[in-house]
């Protein structure tokens, strides 16, 4: 049994600690982080590489974004993918979920299982694997957090825990499924790997005709940090009534 999978993936900004935008509000300062892929996706690109090891197949990596986003792809090769393709965004448009959609979907109708990250770390707008899947007119699954194929390669199962509920879907192939972080553990790349992602060909297309920017860039904005109060109950034992009537607040028993 083969499985041709294609996974999307997002060039997004390395953010670890404070959030600091450009002078003109337009992006986020990436001088000091750089850029990567949400951990979501990367899981998603472990996901497929695994299901590949098992099943055969190939597993290809596709992304919307600029020409510098060849990186981020070309670390996927390193984990195992065995094929590329850039969707070049032209200069100054923002492409928002619906864009993206559309733009992965040009490309995304040959493959039996196409997987995408929950949400991107950047936007976080858990929409373009739903909008996908609908330009495609195929089932959909998100929040994903462990996959099984059939064997005779018709379907695969799909299971999340949702409100402390273990959720199981059957999706007939082909299908799309978003995956959450956690579903594996991605492997870190081997130096062959590395190597061989380096000389790797990358596609790269143009984006579809009538694709074009769905929203306008006003300005970014970083929300204000929740900020840290302390309250003094008082000193010593003259303090444990005070205690006493916060603990029962909380409704914890002494």
């Amino acid at each position: 049994m083969l499985v041709d999978i294609l996974v999307c993936v997002k060039r997004v900004p390395t953010v670890g600690g404070v959030i600091t935008l450009t002078a003109d509000r337009q992006a986020i300062d990436t001088k000091a982080s750089g850029f990567t892929i949400s951990p979501h996706e990367e899981c998603a690109v472990e996901e497929a590489v695994r299901l590949v090891e098992r099943f055969g197949g190939s597993v290809t990596v596709v992304s919307l974004g600029p020409t510098a986003a060849e990186e981020q792809l070309r670390a996927c090769l390193a984990l195992g993918a065995n094929a590329a393709v850039l969707i070049e965004e032209s200069d100054g448009i923002e492409v928002g979920p619906i864009a993206t959609a559309a733009a992965l979907a040009a490309v995304a109708s040959p493959f039996d299982l196409v997987l995408l990250g929950n949400e991107a770390s950047d936007t976080g707008g858990y929409q373009v694997g739903i909008r996908l899947a609908h330009l495609l007119g195929r089932p959909v699954a998100t929040g994903i957090k462990s996959i099984s194929v059939a064997d005779d390669g018709s379907s695969l199962s799909a299971s999340r825990t949702y409100r402390g509920v273990l959720e199981t879907f059957t999706l007939p192939l082909p299908c799309v499924v978003t995956v959450k972080e956690g579903i594996n553990l991605p492997r870190y790349p081997s130096l062959p790997g590395r190597l061989r992602a380096k000389r790797a060909p990358v596609t790269r297309l143009p984006v579809a005709p009538g694709v074009t920017g769905d929203f306008q860039m006003i300005r970014l904005g970083v929300p204000d940090a929740p900020k840290k109060q302390a309250t003094v109950l008082g000193h010593g034992v003259a303090a444990v009534p005070a205690l006493l009537a916060v603990l029962e607040e909380l409704g914890v028993t002494p």
